[in-house]
């Protein structure tokens, strides 16, 4: 019978690596929002500033109101920290999901939760871009 041998040489040896993702992953989460900033550190100047000319202009400033009003009503609900899934308080112990959502202690696991994000696409795609195919460039049969 003939032998088949196979020169794994650096020169010969082909290194292929998927050129493109799957077309099933899902999209990367979005990167994390900025920490909202604590009361501490709000400016107190220009909040009286604004009210103060709201009252010396009260027809010109009326239709520009109601829309700063909303924002400040928008920002008190993010200062405050709270489970996704029984909305309890957590604070500073709050824990950040991969799915880009934050839980308490009980529902801090995925399978607790019914985490969106997708593991087994995510390690799939991790393993294939730590070890990348490696092909002989021919086998030499004699």
């Amino acid at each position: 019978m003939a032998r088949e041998t196979c020169n794994l040489d650096k020169e010969e040896a082909e290194i292929l690596k998927p050129s493109s993702p799957p077309p099933t992953s899902p999209p990367p989460p979005p990167p994390a929002a900025a920490p909202p900033p604590s009361l501490f550190l709000k400016p107190c100047l220009p909040a009286p500033a604004r009210r103060e000319a709201s009252a010396a202009d009260p027809g010109g400033a009326a239709t520009s109101n109601p829309s700063k009003p909303s924002q400040e009503d928008q920002e008190a609900p993010s200062s405050t920290r709270r489970c996704s899934c029984c909305r309890r308080r957590v604070g500073l112990t709050g824990f950040r999901c991969r799915c880009g959502d934050l839980f308490c202690s009980r529902h801090r696991y995925s399978d607790v939760h019914d985490c969106s994000f997708d593991y087994k696409a995510a390690g799939r795609e991790e393993i294939s871009k730590a070890n990348p195919l490696i092909r002989a460039a021919k086998i030499i049969k004699i």
